[in-house]
């Protein structure tokens, strides 16, 4: 299998970072990751609902801060961290506003989620199920 581990690969032994010198080098995630043996965690997209299910934040980076912790959270929840997420998929409701923040977005990636990472996509929607919600992240963890 061809490839290199560009971003310091995972401190987990079921999970490889591949990211072929043919492809343009990635900035905030990875272009495919391995997963052997473990246990599969499927995340449930989480938004910036907060405890009493209302949306918090006025702004994208508040509400993916909150959205991102809520599915750390749910990660922790089922023994995971974030180093054993393989695959993050990130609905906006707004990509150019996304594409704007996203220098903001990855530091707050790297503080909560650190620099192991998964291989993700951001995909435009016209709406979440929370009207006010600006973004939801959704995932799949591999677990030793």
């Amino acid at each position: 299998m061809s490839g290199n581990s560009s971003n310091g690969g995972s401190n987990s032994s079921n999970l490889r970072r591949i990211n072929p010198p043919e492809l343009s080098p990635p900035t905030g995630f990875s272009h495919a990751v391995v997963a052997t043996g473990g246990r599969l965690v499927m995340l449930a997209g989480q938004t910036s609902l907060d405890a009493d299910g209302k949306v918090v934040g006025d702004t994208l980076p508040a509400q993916f801060t909150r959205a991102l912790t809520n599915l750390l959270t749910a990660l922790r929840a089922s023994g995971g961290t974030s180093e054993h997420l393989a695959r993050v998929t990130v609905y906006a409701t707004d990509v150019a506003d996304y594409r704007e923040n996203a220098r903001e977005l990855g530091s707050i990636w790297r503080e909560l989620a650190g620099r192991d990472y998964p291989a993700m996509a951001v995909i435009g929607v016209s709406r979440l199920w929370d009207e006010q919600a600006m973004v939801e992240i959704d995932g799949v963890a591999v677990l030793p």
